[in-house]
């Protein structure tokens, strides 16, 4: 099996599945996308994932998009290491936190929507409270969930789905300043799983597209 990823280092979206097929031991490809030149636009790429959005994941020739769905290919397909607890209750809690980053937090956040709010002459300060806003709720929401279920990682003692999406929102919340002292449970399983290996390989940073 062959798997290219097509990724952006700093989006968000990518970066968690770079956590997922790292964690899995998954050897990718990775093909760069640069967002800031509007790469994602093109004509080539929209031949790739028509939403001109990243990732997109090529699996011998069949693309796999948005980032949930491609973590749960990767469960379904290489169950081992679990990324979902075996108990039916805790997978959906397990994957109820997924929804409060990708479906509440990160949807109002991406490029795309902070794009348009520059084109309506927001100002970068305005901008920059925005997203520390639905950060803050979401993470609101998120920092019960943690302090409950969470023993060491976001939830339980080893990395689950969660962590695949909590360490890249933890990531954009100190890029965007937001204070996260009335969230110390959830800082501080991100803080562990991005310690992992797999998971420290994950980080922005350490993408071949990486801003100098």
């Amino acid at each position: 099996m062959t798997l290219t990823l097509h990724s952006a280092w700093r989006a968000s979206a990518p970066y968690r599945v770079r956590i997922g097929l790292n964690l899995k031991g998954l050897a990718y490809d990775y093909a760069p996308v640069d967002l800031a030149a509007g790469q994602q636009g093109s004509e080539a790429y929209k031949a790739v994932n028509r939403q001109s959005l990243v990732p997109a994941l090529d699996v011998d020739g069949e693309v796999l998009t948005q980032s949930l769905a491609i973590l749960e290919w990767l469960e379904e397909t290489h169950p081992e290491p679990p990324l979902l607890p075996k108990d039916p209750l805790d997978r959906a809690r397990v994957r109820a936190m997924c929804g409060v980053v990708a479906c509440d937090i990160h949807p109002v956040n991406n490029l795309r929507i902070l794009k348009a709010l520059a084109r309506l002459d927001v100002g970068q300060p305005a901008i920059d409270a925005w997203v520390q806003r639905w950060i803050s709720d979401g993470f609101s929401a998120l920092e019960p969930m943690v302090a409950r279920r969470g023993r060491g990682f976001a939830f339980g003692d080893t990395p689950t789905m969660a962590d695949c999406l909590l360490v890249p929102q933890v990531y954009n919340a100190r890029r965007f300043g937001v204070d996260l002292t009335p969230f110390p449970a959830l800082t501080a399983a991100a803080d562990h799983a991005a310690d992992l290996p797999a998971i420290a390989a994950a980080h922005p940073g350490r993408q071949p597209d990486a801003a100098a």
